[in-house]
């Protein structure tokens, strides 16, 4: 299976079902609100209908690159007792321990969080035990291994001390952790080999949730490191109960392209396989759901009284830089158009490459750009009376070429798919430009390697942005469309 289930930057997946619904939480890092929920019937359509948080100061993240992959790392979602749990970690408080949320509805509103004292680490997990005991598993630091403590969800209150339950296998990196019983058996799976080409996924069991576990025989159980396959860097596993009986595990991936060694740009993103249980383990089924390649695009002219929730912000709510019009926004001021480092985006996922992206820019100067983080991107500015691209990859900072602006402009980016294997290409060549009288302008092109995880680093994916340079600007629309030859 080659199609992801959430297309675009979202990593860390973790499941649970209520009845027939099934709901996916994801990890988000420095964008802001985090933890989007989303639910499906069928595993494969998945609707957004909420954020886990929303305060910037629980996410606790810088704007510019200092904020880069801070924030927000990999959640667990549970259902228990009537109640949605999230715990995740805010790595600039980890010293404060994991934090947990809960919430009557996944939409929303979720409560004030709790932190668990003494748990620096990250990735932490909550599962329940018989008698109603709930136990936060994560992995710690000091020595690295997956540990485990009695809490109060509620509280945050430790109740025991922290045990030690597995220290994975020889791979580097043991982490995503996530407890589940079966049949008598409580299994631990985590991802191990570090969360690029070598990721993969172990599982450990025990007939007592706190331990001792014995690993599988062969772990890792799924991994498609040294693989021909399109999908790489496959790990940080949750397993799931279906409501028919069978089970199926969502997974994190990548879709490299380009030229060796390969580059990543829509960040990691969720994929789905089955799992069949043999001799007491589970067997991992890539091909069991069908997931069709689905065209993604939007058109949004910002009607209404709030922005759409595919609009995020590095470090800060949306809504603090973005006044809703009913016909447009006006984006407060952000970075001076000298300065390179962004500090004020509104973004958007990228799920593709391949496409068009065009900005409707009414009043002020503005920029529309393809970035990583605050120091790779690719772009078109408008300022004054001038149009023109540029392109940021760490301290390079480089300007394109220029044209007078006219009226009915629109700033717009483009990239066109990589198809070749083995030359010199990277995944795509980016395009700042405007399009004009219907027809799209370059303002220069930038091999798409310079605006890649491989070379901008990070746990993110590419996203779309729109700022204002210096003073405020208006913007009346921003879309996205697809190239059907991606």
């Amino acid at each position: 299976m080659t199609m992801p289930i959430l297309a675009g930057f979202y990593p860390d997946p973790s499941i649970c079902r209520v009845g027939e619904w099934y709901y996916l939480a994801s990890s988000t890092f420095e964008y802001v609100p985090g933890v989007p929920i989303h639910r499906s019937t069928d595993l494969v359509t998945w609707e957004l209908v909420g954020h886990a948080l929303t305060d910037a100061a629980v996410i606790n993240a810088p704007t510019g690159i200092d904020g880069a992959s801070s924030g927000i790392f990999a959640p667990t979602l549970r259902h228990h007792d009537g109640l949605f749990w999230m715990v995740t970690t805010s790595i600039r408080d980890a010293g404060r321990g994991q934090l947990i949320v809960h919430a009557s509805d996944p939409a929303g509103p979720w409560s004030t969080p709790v932190y668990v004292p003494d748990t620096d680490g990250i990735d932490p997990d909550l599962a329940w035990l018989d008698d109603g005991t709930c136990v936060m598993t994560w992995c710690g630091h000091h020595p690295p291994a997956i540990y485990q403590v009695e809490v109060d969800p509620r509280t945050g209150a430790r109740l025991t001390d922290r045990v030690e339950l597995w220290r994975g296998t020889e791979m580097k990196d043991t982490e995503g952790p996530h407890l589940f019983e079966k049949d008598g058996w409580w299994y631990l799976t985590v991802a191990e080999g570090g969360t690029h080409v070598g990721h993969g996924v172990s599982v450990a069991r025990s007939r007592d949730p706190r331990g001792p576990f014995a690993s599988h025989p062969v772990n890792p159980i799924f991994s498609h490191r040294s693989l021909p396959h399109p999908v790489q860097a496959t790990g940080h596993p949750d397993l799931i109960e279906l409501a028919d009986g069978g089970w199926a595990m969502v997974y994190l991936g990548t879709r490299p392209s380009g030229a060796y060694p390969g580059f990543h740009v829509n960040g990691r993103e969720t994929f789905i396989a089955g799992i069949d249980w043999v001799d007491g383990w589970p067997v991992v089924v890539e091909d069991r759901f069908a997931v069709p390649d689905r065209d993604l695009s939007w058109d949004d002219a910002f009607a209404g009284s709030a922005l759409h929730p595919r609009w995020v912000a590095p470090g800060v709510f949306p809504g603090a830089l973005a006044a809703v019009l009913g016909d447009g926004i006006a984006l407060a001021a952000g970075r001076g158009p000298a300065s390179g480092e962004q500090i004020a985006p509104l973004c958007a996922r990228i799920p593709a490459v391949g496409f068009l992206a065009t900005a409707e820019v009414l009043e002020g100067d503005a920029c529309l750009s393809v970035r990583m983080d605050a120091r790779a991107w690719v772009g078109v500015e408008r300022v004054g009376e001038v149009v023109q691209g540029r392109a940021v990859s760490g301290p390079f900072d480089q300007r394109l070429d220029s044209l007078p602006l006219l009226p009915g402009d629109l700033l717009a980016v483009r990239s066109t798919p990589s198809r070749e294997l083995y030359g010199r290409l990277g995944p795509d060549l980016l395009e700042p430009g405007i399009v004009r009288d219907g027809r799209f302008v370059p303002l220069g092109a930038i091999d798409g390697r310079y605006v890649s995880t491989e070379v901008a680093g990070g746990f993110t994916g590419r996203m779309l942005a729109v700022e204002a340079l210096g003073g405020t600007a208006v913007v009346v629309r921003v879309a996205y469309e697809e190239d059907p030859r991606d």
